[in-house]
């Protein structure tokens, strides 16, 4: 999620572009790779990185998933930006002194600089920096989490799940095309639309994906498998935001999420999973969307539904089967000091 005011990429993760032109999403311009060999020079190593969020941000939010389900939360560090950006991006004023507190920087534009001086695209999360240099590593969101699941396992905790299991990848991949290019992405195509036919292009698309994963989901709990894989994490992460900014703000409101039982029952069952709805701050999210795009919301004012309560709700998913953690184990209670606020929560 990148920002640069009121454009695509104050509310979308990788950098983007638009105007009278359809939105476009750029690939990610530092796509080097933490891996277990270091291969591109940045070795998996405890204590050395740091990864940048924002809860608003839901590209950002598969990287805060994934971490806590496989419990990296000592092995890497986590800094929460603050949602609401100024003509810098992403800045630290949640910490004392507005700086982050392990990189010592008050804007996370400071680490792409030190990467490459007067680098000119957007600032984006999720990004991963190097704190003894202070350099960023990679703002790839699409890689970062594979990598956190198949490269970072000597640093996984005890019970951890397998998020990209190796017999199931090619069906994975599969699925999360599909719901990358129609749903994570395509709310955004709808949303920064330059004109009608844009517009309704989108949203079609948006509405024949939820309905065909809707179908899928009908008779299995999770997307591929029986446990938790990435592609679960990549669709919870539009479908939690998707009442709260997406139906009204994107005009993705065809029908609400909360009027497909299926896919709502889906979204409660992984929000009450420990590491998923734990790291939801809807507080963040409202406030991120309706402000900083203003192009689209000039008034800036946040709504205050939609009811939160919902989320919480019995979801009998259980019934289809299924183990979230396959052979593992649930992750551990949030770490101190990474609590989402009671004013985020349900």
């Amino acid at each position: 999620m990148s920002a640069q005011d009121e454009t695509p990429g104050a509310g979308a993760e990788g950098n983007a572009s638009y105007g009278h032109k359809a939105f476009k999403r750029s690939k990610s311009h530092f796509a080097d790779r933490v891996t277990a060999d270091g291969r591109d020079g940045w070795p998996v190593e405890a204590g050395r990185y740091r990864l940048v969020v924002s809860r608003a941000c839901p590209w950002a939010s598969r990287a805060l998933v994934s971490r806590r389900l496989l419990g990296l939360e000592d092995a890497l560090s986590l800094g929460v930006t603050d949602p609401i950006q100024d003509d810098r991006s992403w800045r630290f004023t949640l910490d004392p002194d507005d700086r982050d507190p392990v990189l010592g920087i008050r804007y996370l534009s400071e680490a792409y600089d030190a990467r490459e001086s007067r680098y000119p695209g957007g600032v984006s999360v999720p990004a991963l920096v190097d704190v003894p240099s202070g350099e960023l590593v990679t703002n790839d969101y699409q890689q970062l989490t594979l990598d956190f699941a198949t490269q970072w396992t000597a640093l996984h905790r005890e019970g951890a799940p397998d998020l990209y299991p190796e017999p199931l990848r090619d069906e994975i991949d599969v699925v999360m095309d599909g719901i990358y290019r129609d749903v994570n992405n395509g709310v955004y195509r709808a949303g920064f639309a330059p004109d009608q036919k844009a517009y309704e292009a989108a949203y079609h698309d948006v509405f024949h994906r939820l309905e065909v994963t809707s179908e899928r989901l009908a008779t299995r709990r999770y997307l591929v498998g029986d446990t938790i894989t990435e592609a679960d994490i990549r669709f919870f992460t539009t479908l939690v935001r998707f009442d709260a900014v997406y139906h009204g703000h994107f005009k993705c409101n065809r029908r609400k999420l909360t009027e497909d039982p299926v896919l709502w029952a889906y979204a409660r069952d992984l929000f009450q999973t420990p590491g998923f709805g734990d790291t939801v701050d809807f507080d963040h999210i409202k406030r991120h969307y309706y402000q900083v795009h203003s192009g689209i919301n000039p008034t800036r004012v946040v709504p205050l539904g939609p009811d939160l309560g919902g989320w919480l709700t019995p979801h009998r998913r259980e019934e289809l089967g299924g183990r979230p953690f396959g052979d593992g184990t649930p992750p551990g209670p949030v770490p101190a000091g990474e609590e989402v606020p009671v004013t985020g929560r349900p």
